[in-house]
């Protein structure tokens, strides 16, 4: 399980490739909050997993409730990667979806 843990981190922390800070200063952008599946109108799901990521890039020791969300996060980037648009991203939807996740595809 140790081993798994540590693999889980790892990837974590090579997908969410913004720091803590930017993450937090992005979720607070008009951009941020534009996008992404609401239920009921509340703050959308990819906005919420921000948050928690926030917390995540500040811990050392890790719940298995934490592994499970950094697993959801790894899922969700790749899967979102692979659906890049073409031409020119940076002021995307996809782009504003991936960075409410911790990941800006500009830093690749």
């Amino acid at each position: 399980m140790a081993e798994v843990k540590d693999d889980t981190v790892k990837e974590f922390k090579r997908a969410v490739n913004m720091s803590r800070k930017q993450l937090e200063d992005w979720l607070k952008t008009e951009e941020s909050q534009s996008v992404g599946q609401k239920k009921d109108g509340d703050e959308a799901i990819g906005h919420q997993s921000g948050r928690h990521i926030v917390e995540l890039l500040d811990k050392k020791d890790y719940s298995e409730d934490d592994i499970h969300e950094m697993k959801r996060v790894i899922s969700y980037i790749h899967r979102h990667s692979a659906q890049r648009p073409d031409g020119d991203i940076e002021h995307t939807r996809w782009r504003y979806s991936l960075k409410n996740w911790g990941h800006d595809p500009l830093k690749d």
